[in-house]
């Protein structure tokens, strides 16, 4: 009988929790979680689908997988973002792949393995208006580090980006019970974790109700928990537990979730906000929500409610029709912002997103690369300037794990999500200490010791 799974991962975070659930479902129906692919009967590959990079690269894993298939017997099933995009590699399909299984399907895993194992091949991709996997607690063996972990507070998006498939994969936007997340916070604090992530495609639009928690039906405002109610109701039980949140859309960020990160220490002074151009004519075209104003106003209420609160975004360059113009608005909106880092992409086109059907990705490759090294370069500048500025300042930084470089040297993070490392003494991972800043690089700052937290 098949008894052994091996996840292989790529994606965003909210993948990393949906791999502790696949593994929950899994291991409480008589399934094996292994770590090494060599003693695995199933192979299961979470994917990703937000870039045109991210797809062939798990094209190309299948086709290196289809080699094992030669030498043992093995069953390969696709999950996540891509499920419902890989029929377009029918060939692939065929050869390789055992089975397909979407995000919201993962409860049927255990009966679709039994399926495969009749010869029968299998696909689940439909998704749901009310899935959110509410009663089942994810498994840590996937991602066991004792410090950090992550918790999902809503799943899919209704904000319709004209360049985003995350609608089209992950489906509408619902929000899972506060009582829920709670219960899931206390089992982490419990078993001893320092800090977690709350995600959600966009956390801040979180809204639940005891009657109907779907945000575009009419609720009682005296009933309805959103998520800057939500941040507190977490932050005042877990006093000592250090929280993040991800992702923000600014369209929906309001002041009170900055009142509330401003109001308890132990909320992490750290905003992704994804901005994807600082050209009004794009982001229309983008279907943001937003425009730079907007945008620069939320900007400016972050940095006058939160002044020491570190801000990162995402940025999309080469979008459809964009014109040099537009690409110096969002050079300029960067050195306003002074951004302490960020995600750049390049555009590509997705299949089935507003972008693909109406809109003609008509800027050259290499236009579209010389504008993301500039923004590249651009962002290192301010990086550096930034972490430049946390020099002859005390920091206190959770211990996350072993810097890669240097096996004496630990690695965490402070409250700004600025990247820290310093000399080994007698700590352990998942302490608290507090660290002098020496010097820094464009992306990581080094320190010493200087007392316990």
């Amino acid at each position: 009988m098949v008894k052994n799974f091996y996840i292989i991962n790529y994606g965003c975070q909210m993948n990393v929790y949906d791999n502790e659930i696949i593994i929950s479902i899994l291991t409480k129906n008589n399934y094996s979680y292994v770590n090494d692919i060599s003693k695995a009967d199933i192979i299961l590959i979470n994917t990703c689908s937000i870039r045109e990079k991210a797809e062939i690269t798990v094209i190309n894993k299948l086709i290196y997988l289809n080699s094992l298939k030669r030498t043992r017997k093995i069953y390969i099933g696709i999950l996540g973002c891509m499920a419902r995009r890989i029929q377009r590699f029918i060939k692939i399909k065929k050869s390789i792949i055992d089975f397909i299984v979407g995000p919201d399907n993962y409860r049927e895993l255990p009966n679709i393995i039994k399926s495969i194992e009749d010869n029968r091949y299998f696909v689940n991709v439909l998704l749901s208006n009310e899935e959110t996997y509410s009663n089942i607690f994810p498994s840590k063996i996937y991602n066991n580090n004792k410090v950090t972990s992550y918790v999902t507070i809503s799943r899919g998006c209704d904000n319709m980006c004209t360049f985003c498939v995350v609608p089209f994969t992950r489906g509408r936007e619902r929000s899972k019970s506060p009582k829920v997340i709670i219960k899931e916070c206390e089992k982490l604090y419990n078993s001893g974790y320092k800090e977690i992530t709350l995600l959600g495609q966009n956390v801040d639009s979180y809204l639940w109700t005891p009657e109907n928690y779907i945000k575009k039906y009419i609720y009682n405002k005296k009933k309805a928990i959103d998520f800057s109610c939500l941040l507190e109701m977490i932050a005042k039980k877990f006093n000592d537990l250090r929280i993040r949140f991800s992702t923000s859309n600014p369209h929906d960020m309001s002041i009170k979730v900055l009142k509330i990160i401003k109001k308890y220490n132990n909320i992490c002074k750290y905003i992704h906000l994804p901005v994807q151009s600082g050209s009004n004519r794009i982001l229309k075209l983008m279907n943001r929500k937003y425009n730079r104003l907007e945008y620069i106003n939320l900007i400016d209420n972050i940095r006058k409610i939160i002044p020491e609160c570190a801000i990162s975004y995402d940025i999309i360059t080469g979008f459809c029709t964009e014109i040099e113009k537009d690409h110096i608005d969002t050079l300029n909106l960067m050195k306003y912002v002074v951004y302490d880092f960020g995600y750049m992409f390049m555009y590509s086109h997705r299949e089935g997103t507003y972008s693909y059907r109406n809109l003609k990705d008509n800027v050259p490759l290499i236009v579209k690369k010389r504008r993301l090294n500039e923004i590249i370069n651009l962002q290192r500048e301010h990086s550096y300037k930034r972490l430049k500025g946390y020099i002859n300042t005390v920091q206190n930084v959770l211990i996350e794990g072993i810097s890669k470089k240097d096996k004496n040297y630990w690695y965490g993070r402070n409250s700004q999500n600025s990247l820290i490392v310093f000399k080994k003494n007698n700590e352990n991972i998942g302490d608290y200490v507090n660290i002098k800043i020496l010097k820094n690089t464009s992306a990581t700052l080094i320190g010493e010791i200087i007392k316990y937290y």
